[in-house]
């Protein structure tokens, strides 16, 4: 495309492009944006190098004014859009892209596979948190992504409200808080000609990390694992771990063994297999700490957001895409978000950008506007939000959602989007 804009002379045409959902993954009462400060972060160094442009010349791709043009590639643009933590609803035009045809056509791939990603991860971590009703949880799922795709899990999870995760370059790289407990292959190294040792595999653990670690205690019998943790640690040892079996039945059995031991602050923690459902299907259970993995790093049957980059405007024209089931809306467009006064929210109204919102709207309802400033001639926006100001921000409007917009049942988004025509 970009090839055939330069010899046609539309590469350098004003375009606008959004980023929406057409839809909500099946299920799901709300979306959640998130990947947008790791979007920023990748703008900022996207170049095609020396071995990039070598590459697409060996294999004869493009010509070579458009490989001139791409060994020149700066963005600068403009780019506004929903802060990172900011909930989004289908039609939600939740980043929007201004700039030289061929300079907004080229970032395509680029945000759609972080938004997608990352905003899919956060959705699914936010109605875990929700079912979860304030006890922590802790993200474990690196073993069950790719490895990058595990640093970003992370990031959104943490975004969304879970307390920790177990990656450690997560850490590293954006402070995300830190936590993990020990496997099975640690208790099973313990084992002698004898047969197994337990106790000892507790020991060496406690000896080295103290009683505020968290004991593994179903790698042979649970009984018997409460009672060598409480005998080895005493009764201060911080956590129990159970990764198997039936997790409702297994956490009140251990919480009344715990107790009669003496155990009584001794907290239990429950991992395998966790989704949203499972987790709140254990509300009522003893479990104070839940560990997730699988299912929250690939999106918990929704992998990906289902957004889609669509160009909206050309030199100020509208333009849209009219296939069957696929259509979009032309121009430009902002969107605020009506609340009533006790603060819960009612409805997204989208309308033309450059355009006044008619008075029989504006006045009716408190009215958020939700796009910001994000890229100015082709530089980031200074003083962003924090991923700590993000998350608080997403804690707080899950709080404006109508209630049964919080369900894990299927049904309508949690309210609706709303397209008026300004002045």
């Amino acid at each position: 495309m970009i090839s055939a804009a330069l010899a046609a002379g539309t590469a350098d045409r004003r375009c606008v492009f959004e980023v929406f959902a057409r839809r909500l993954p099946d299920g799901r009462r709300y979306g959640v944006v998130a990947g947008t400060g790791r979007l920023l972060d990748e703008l900022a160094d996207f170049r095609f190098g020396d071995a990039e442009i070598a590459a697409l010349r060996e294999r004869s791709i493009v010509d070579d004014d458009t490989l001139a043009w791409l060994a020149d590639y700066r963005f600068s643009g403009e780019i506004d859009g929903y802060a990172e933590g900011e909930l989004y609803f289908p039609g939600s035009p939740v980043l929007t892209v201004r700039g030289g045809f061929a300079e907004g056509v080229v970032l395509e791939t680029l945000v759609l596979s972080i938004l997608n990603h990352d905003s899919a991860i956060a959705s699914a971590a936010a109605r875990m948190v929700s079912a979860a009703a304030g006890r922590p949880i802790i993200e474990m799922g690196s073993r069950r992504t790719h490895e990058q795709a595990a640093v970003a899990s992370a990031r959104a999870a943490y975004l969304a409200g879970l307390t920790a995760t177990s990656n450690l370059e997560a850490a590293r790289t954006y402070g995300v808080p830190s936590a993990g407990t020990a496997a099975h292959s640690w208790t099973l190294s313990f084992a002698a000609a004898d047969g197994p040792d337990e106790r000892a595999a507790f020991a060496a653990q406690i000896a080295r990390l103290g009683t505020g670690t968290t004991l593994l205690v179903d790698t042979y019998d649970i009984t018997t694992g409460v009672r060598n943790a409480i005998e080895v640690a005493g009764p201060e040892l911080n956590a129990v771990r159970i990764d198997s079996g039936d997790l409702g039945v297994l956490a009140r059995q251990v919480r009344r063994q715990l107790d009669e031991l003496g155990a009584v602050n001794t907290k239990i923690v429950v991992s395998g297999d966790l989704d949203e459902y499972a987790i709140a299907s254990l509300r009522a259970e003893p479990v104070d700490l839940y560990g997730v993995g699988t299912s929250l790093v690939t999106g918990s049957g929704a992998p990906t957001a289902g957004m889609v980059y669509k160009l909206v405007e050309v030199d100020g024209i509208p333009v849209a895409k009219r296939a069957s089931h696929k259509e979009s809306r032309g121009g430009a467009k902002r969107a605020v978000r009506a609340s009533r006064d006790s603060g819960t929210v009612v409805e997204e109204i989208l309308y033309r950008d450059g355009t006044v919102l008619p008075d029989d709207v504006a006045g009716t309802l408190n009215l958020r506007e939700l796009q910001i400033p994000l890229v100015r001639d082709g530089e980031r926006v200074a003083d962003l939000p924090t991923l700590a100001e993000s998350r608080a921000h997403l804690a707080r409007g899950l709080v404006s959602l109508p209630w049964e917009g919080l369900g894990l049942s299927h049904g309508e988004p949690a309210i609706g989007t709303r397209h008026v025509d300004a002045r």
